[in-house]
């Protein structure tokens, strides 16, 4: 039985918390695959405070992670607080003897103050992703990806990541068929590519050139469905291309083209979940123009065709997964 070990902590959010515990809890019998076994570890055994005003019983010390397969942080209190000598050891330790580690959101800085992501390339939340490279010159953030699978270490950007980056761990330890089944039933999207941006641009700040950024990139979100090109929304922002340009990918943490993917495709995924038109008419509405262009796209992101992707979600589940 591969035994997971989720790190809880004082001040430590009850939802980020619960992400791993409710993925990883699952019964896996009922769907043909061995369960995993879930031991919740803290620096002492006892009541936890949490941030929502209530407190958790943690039942083991850090010695057990010693048998962990598997270890998960869940997102750190405050990336300005060092975690403890203590937990920074265990977890040395733990990945020195082969444990997989995984960090979800800002528990991607508990690892890297580990040292353990040293020349690795990792993801957390987007909202402080400034400041870990500032901390962490040495690793390598990518600032757009849901969740980075580096063989043995795991990171991820923010909740919803966080069960993406959970669910693929199911995917990796037993095929897509049982973590699509426990997708299913968590209602949540049975598969996001981990390189899928994250579709959330930093705060445009109202006053001046950034204000006429924030109105450009929101007429273009209502607009997906026509051809846009840079030159359309720079001069909807009253700013010449090379100025547009260059204040854009500060805002968004990327290029025009790749935001303008990743939208069309965030569209395409919506439609096909919740939507009954024909996969022609998907590709017209998300903007892409033909089914051609769609399939070709979609797959390259999610290693998945639309018409697969569809059928997942559309599927009934078995009497078990109700």
């Amino acid at each position: 039985m591969h035994t997971i070990a989720v790190v809880a902590f004082e001040g430590i959010s009850p939802f980020h918390l619960s992400v791993p515990c409710v993925v990883f809890g699952d019964d896996l019998l009922k769907l043909g695959a061995p369960r995993y076994r879930l031991l919740i570890c803290g620096e002492q055994i006892g009541p936890v405070a949490t941030m929502s005003g209530f407190r958790i019983d943690v039942e083991h010390d850090l010695t057990r992670l010693a048998e962990a397969d598997t270890i998960i942080v869940p997102a750190w209190r405050d990336p300005d607080e060092r975690p403890s000598r203590a937990l920074l050891q265990a977890l040395r330790t733990a990945h020195a003897r082969g444990a997989r580690m995984v960090g979800l959101c800002l528990g991607t800085f508990v690892l890297a103050e580990a040292g353990l992501l040293d020349g690795r390339t990792v993801s957390t939340h987007w909202a402080w992703a400034d400041e870990f490279e500032r901390n962490h010159p040495h690793v390598a953030l990518n600032q757009n990806a849901l969740y980075i699978d580096d063989g043995d270490i795991l990171t991820s950007a923010g909740t919803a990541a966080a069960l993406d980056c959970c669910l693929h761990i199911v995917r990796r330890d037993h095929g897509a068929e049982i973590a699509n089944r426990v997708a299913r039933r968590l209602v949540v999207a049975p598969h996001r590519h981990g390189g899928q941006a994250q579709y959330i641009e930093k705060p445009l700040p109202t006053g001046g050139d950034q204000d006429q950024i924030g109105t450009a990139i929101g007429w273009a979100i209502e607009h997906l469905h026509e051809p846009l090109s840079l030159d359309q929304l720079a001069a909807r922002a009253g700013m010449s291309l090379r100025s547009f340009t260059r204040h854009f990918r500060n805002k968004t943490g990327t290029t025009f083209t790749q935001w303008l993917l990743n939208h069309r495709l965030a569209a395409a995924q919506r439609l096909l979940e919740t939507g009954s038109c024909s996969i022609d008419h998907i590709a017209e509405m998300a903007g892409f123009g033909s089914t051609v262009s769609l399939r070709q796209h979609f797959t390259r992101a999610f290693s998945i065709s639309p018409a697969s992707y569809r059928r997942q979600f559309q599927k009934k589940p078995a009497l078990e997964d109700a």
